[in-house]
């Protein structure tokens, strides 16, 4: 697996209007490639993909986007922005762990959490976090240390957890940051009722048929295998495990309704069946 793992946002036939306008919140972001079905994007060095994916799933604030904002400047642009016919979840303020901190959702559905400090050394100043709560609360170490566990290169950062009299049980964790393959996350256990769902996924690039089956079969196990490449793993979360492939393929005018029709078949991807399509 060459390629970082990356972030796949579901819209019900927003995702250019959704690309267009998170591209225009942040300097030299750009769109790089589109079709009807998904729009793909590039914002700090990052690959995002925007899907048209119907009315089926919605985001949920259980992972959201952090943004580290260096400047006052930044972090009231951003909000006023975001907040713009979005929802305020926490408004824009003076918390216990921050002098300036929003989690907002924006028109489009995806949430934001905006923080003012510095990138740490070994961070990105943009970056999905996850929210470990309702049936999933307590989980988040447990599931750092599985992740961990399948991808390559995989470093767990400095973890804080909760001590006695913090209002959370002691071990929890309180954030976290970790890195799967180049690409990186952070991950905390909070309370609420938020739950993950096929809203927010994580897209898996697999240049081989033996990498596919490696990340299918390990993040599939104890969770639920689904249709065209996703699950779920044990903790709630959807992945997209992908052949490298599978955009050339559609991008073949006379191959793409051949392997749309092959892969609409499939739960896990087959590279051999969707090249002889």
């Amino acid at each position: 697996m060459a390629q970082p793992i990356y972030p796949c946002f579901w819209f019900n036939n927003q995702a250019k209007e959704a690309a267009v306008f998170h591209c225009s919140l942040f300097e030299g972001a750009t769109i790089t490639a589109e079709n009807p079905l998904v729009v793909m994007m590039e914002l700090n060095g990052q690959k995002y993909m925007h899907l048209n994916g119907g009315p089926m799933f919605n985001i949920t604030p259980a992972i959201s986007m952090f943004v580290t904002c260096e400047t006052d400047q930044e972090i009231e642009s951003l909000w006023e922005k975001l907040s713009h016919e979005g929802e305020a979840l926490m408004p824009l303020g003076t918390y216990p762990w921050s002098e300036k901190y929003a989690w907002v959702k924006d028109k489009f559905g995806l949430t934001w959490q905006l923080m003012l400090g510095q990138v740490p050394p070994h961070g990105q100043k943009i970056h999905p976090v996850f929210l470990f709560s309702s049936e999933q609360y307590g989980k988040a170490r447990a599931a750092l240390n599985h992740y961990a566990a399948i991808f390559p290169n995989s470093i767990l950062h400095e973890q804080q957890l909760y001590t006695a009299g913090e209002g959370q049980p002691e071990g929890n964790l309180k954030f976290g940051h970790f890195n799967l393959n180049g690409a990186f996350f952070a991950a905390m256990d909070g309370p609420g009722d938020n739950t993950f769902s096929e809203g927010f996924s994580l897209v898996v690039n697999c240049d081989t048929q033996d990498e596919i089956d490696h990340y299918w079969n390990a993040l599939s196990e104890g969770g639920y295998e689904s249709q065209c490449g996703w699950l779920k793993d044990q903790f709630g979360v959807s992945w997209q495990i992908v052949p490298t492939v599978f955009g050339q393929l559609m991008s073949d005018p006379e191959k793409s309704e051949r392997v749309v029709q092959a892969f609409m078949k499939m739960k896990k991807m087959d590279i051999a069946t969707l090249e002889n399509a």
